[in-house]
């Protein structure tokens, strides 16, 4: 479990990088006779519907790219909500994993064979999908960078503004990167919380998510900052909605409240038992 919510944040850092790395796949503005693929039916495409809904909800481009966040927000809605919901199995299975590592604790190649056979069994019977945690981030990565690279060579939305900020540059007034950051914190939060057991991995997750995203969104366009916290926000929502911690808390508190109730009708079965004996 401890490796997995590693190589989620090195996963989220990785992707997140890739905002930078691509800006170098085209700088220029972006027409309807721009060539190749990325250009003409990615960047040009993402631009254009930004505008589209821009001018659909009163013609600001930040109103745009709100629309645009949650449309693509509601597309993955599914596979959120099975990430979300294979990532709590994972968490009920996890004493069973630990078990099964401590079983298979030595270091040789045929012992780490039968980790990963019983390891993908118990898996399979669980109906635990690893892969399901990262995926709904790794889908949202060409938005994004669609999205940065629209704002910036596109020129309706190069010079748009919404509030007080040209979505081209940083917020000034650092608004947009705090709210994104403690967005991004609160999704981290509730996830944890929600969680049966936690570990330095845990915490580390929920440090370094919100410390990525205000990294970023110092230096980026106000534009993602927008984009972060629309999805964020919405992530907040629909881990509420999809695995409530203090619904779940309750929930433990109820059972653990039961089992101590369990416990004690058994002991004062055995004394009664007792005492009828003698």
């Amino acid at each position: 479990m401890k490796n997995r919510q590693i190589k989620r944040v090195l996963v989220i850092l990785s992707m997140l990088s890739l905002v930078f790395i691509l800006t170098a796949c085209g700088t220029g503005p972006v027409t309807q006779n721009s060539t190749g693929f990325w250009d003409r039916y990615v960047v040009y495409t993402a631009g254009q519907f930004v505008i589209w809904l821009a001018n659909l909800f009163g013609g600001n481009p930040g109103v745009g790219i709100i629309a645009f966040t949650l449309i693509i927000r509601i597309l993955i809605f599914p596979l959120s909500y099975m990430s979300i919901k294979s990532m709590s199995k994972q968490q009920e299975i996890a004493p069973q994993l630990k078990e099964l590592q401590k079983k298979y604790s030595s270091k040789d190649t045929e012992t780490q064979t039968r980790l990963r056979d019983e390891t993908q069994k118990l898996y399979a019977s669980a109906g635990v999908n690893p892969v399901m945690g990262c995926l709904p981030i790794v889908i949202q990565m060409p938005f994004l960078i669609a999205l940065y690279q629209a704002i910036l060579r596109t020129s309706s939305l190069q010079t748009g503004t919404f509030l007080w900020m040209n979505l081209s540059q940083p917020d000034p007034l650092w608004i947009m990167q705090i709210l994104a950051t403690l967005f991004t914190l609160g999704t981290s939060v509730l996830s944890m919380m929600a969680q049966p057991t936690r570990n330095s991995s845990s915490w580390l997750m929920m440090i370094v998510s919100p410390v990525m995203i205000f990294v970023f969104s110092i230096t980026l366009p106000s534009a993602l900052a927008i984009y972060w916290v629309v999805t964020n926000a919405f992530s907040m929502i629909q881990q509420l909605l999809i695995q409530n911690p203090f619904k779940i808390r309750r929930e433990r508190e109820a059972k653990a409240q039961a089992e101590k109730e369990k416990e004690r009708a058994l002991k004062r079965a055995y004394k009664k038992a007792t005492k009828r004996r003698k």
